[in-house]
């Protein structure tokens, strides 16, 4: 298979730079572009509920590369300009302003975009967490008020959670889950999570659903619960997850399910790639189709991808993983532990605040959680090997 001479890659955060800087590391010498909806040069997007969030960081210490970095790709970068429709037969974008861009191979990278609450919007002091800009905007409403409520009891929500309450406001988390993240954790370690919110201060209104939002004068002023029962805030922010920016996509060809179905090659159409959260490919090691919204999926789906356009023909079979820091402690989550699955611990001990988790399941390990034990939990990763990243053997062999 020859290289492309043009790869178009549409999308320009982790997944989409991680692409063209692969393909670039693997002997790419054609032409590349990246194509961004956002007008500022690529950022990590951890860091906003974070150190952005909490002011640790500046905003630019949150880019990706610094300029010379991008320079050296050699790529031409059309920035602020959202792809508004792909046709993959002819492997063409239309952009916004009108401009048409042709190439031999398209990378589709455009992420997800932050869930509203539902309700009509414009009022001031709710937020969500997903540009750098939404952080910023965050940030300058948390640093003038006195509590917050967050909806939404997943990562992002126990993130911005543990950030704000650093900041010494009072915290309220609401959600559907028993405990924050019990859905990424299972219930053994999403308790532990919640002792540690608890601990600091935070107050967790588990398995709980807000109604409507209260205002005054055009400002939020509180969160109405199934049930009637009234929080006051200041600020509220949404957290209740993110749907892939497909929409653009409508007509394209591609088909559309939770994000571009792709094959175990992350390849959605002939010539045409996806990467990052909005893709949504064929695990051959699970037998199933994944998606995965997380930093370290669109850094390894990007190598795949970018080799798998150069010819390399090999399937994408990651172990998942994820992290997270709370307060104190580091939570780094391998492969995938559910509610139904076994836990038992295998390294440390919960009491010290110190511990690994293995999770079986009747087929064997199925994920591995380390609670501040970032070296031992990368050993106890071996276990998941067989699992994850060797395709099934074909039948009759």
């Amino acid at each position: 298979m020859s290289s492309p001479g043009h790869v178009l890659v549409v999308g320009a955060s982790a997944a989409g730079l991680g692409t063209a800087e692969a393909l670039r590391r693997k002997g790419y010498q054609g032409r590349l572009t990246l194509l961004g909806a956002e007008s500022g040069p690529p950022y990590d997007r951890p860091p906003l509920s974070k150190q952005v969030l909490s002011g640790a960081w500046e905003p630019d210490k949150a880019r990706l590369r610094p300029q010379d970095a991008l320079d050296g790709l050699d790529a031409t970068f059309v920035l602020g300009d959202p792809a508004v429709s792909l046709d993959a037969a002819r492997r063409r974008v239309e952009t916004a302003s009108g401009r048409t861009l042709t190439a031999d191979a398209v990378v589709v990278a455009t992420g997800v975009r932050a869930r509203p609450l539902p309700g009509p919007g414009g009022l001031r002091g709710v937020h969500v967490v997903r540009t750098l800009d939404d952080s910023a905007a965050l940030r300058a409403d948390l640093v003038s008020a006195r509590r917050l409520v967050v909806v939404g009891d997943g990562v992002l929500g126990a993130e911005a959670a543990a950030t704000a309450r650093l900041m010494g406001l009072e915290v309220c988390v609401v959600g559907p889950q028993p405990s924050p993240m019990t859905d990424q954790l299972g219930p053994f370690a999403a308790g532990h999570l919640a002792a540690l919110h608890t601990r600091n201060g935070v107050v967790l209104r588990g398995g709980t659903l807000v109604e409507s939002l209260l205002s005054r004068e055009g400002r939020v002023a509180g969160v109405r619960l199934v049930g009637g029962e009234e929080l006051e805030a200041d600020v509220v922010v949404a957290a209740i997850g993110c749907t892939p920016a497909t929409d653009w996509l409508t007509g394209s060809g591609l088909e559309l399910d939770d994000g571009v179905v792709c094959d175990a090659y992350c390849r959605a159409a002939d010539g045409v790639w996806a990467a990052g959260d909005v893709a949504r490919w064929h695990h051959a090691g699970v037998g199933r189709p994944m998606r995965l919204e997380n930093r370290a999926n669109a850094t390894e789906q990007a190598l795949a991808v970018a080799g798998n356009i150069l010819g390399e023909n090999r399937p994408y079979l990651p172990v998942p993983s994820f992290w997270t820091d709370q307060f104190q402690v580091k939570i780094q989550v391998l492969g995938t532990p559910t509610a139904d699955t076994s836990p038992e611990v295998v390294d440390g001990d919960p009491a010290q605040g110190r511990f690994v988790v293995r999770y079986d399941a009747p087929e064997g390990p199925t994920g591995v959680l380390g609670w501040n034990m970032p070296k031992q939990t990368r050993l106890h990763r071996a276990v998941l090997t067989d699992r994850f990243t060797r395709p099934p053997e074909p039948a009759g062999r």
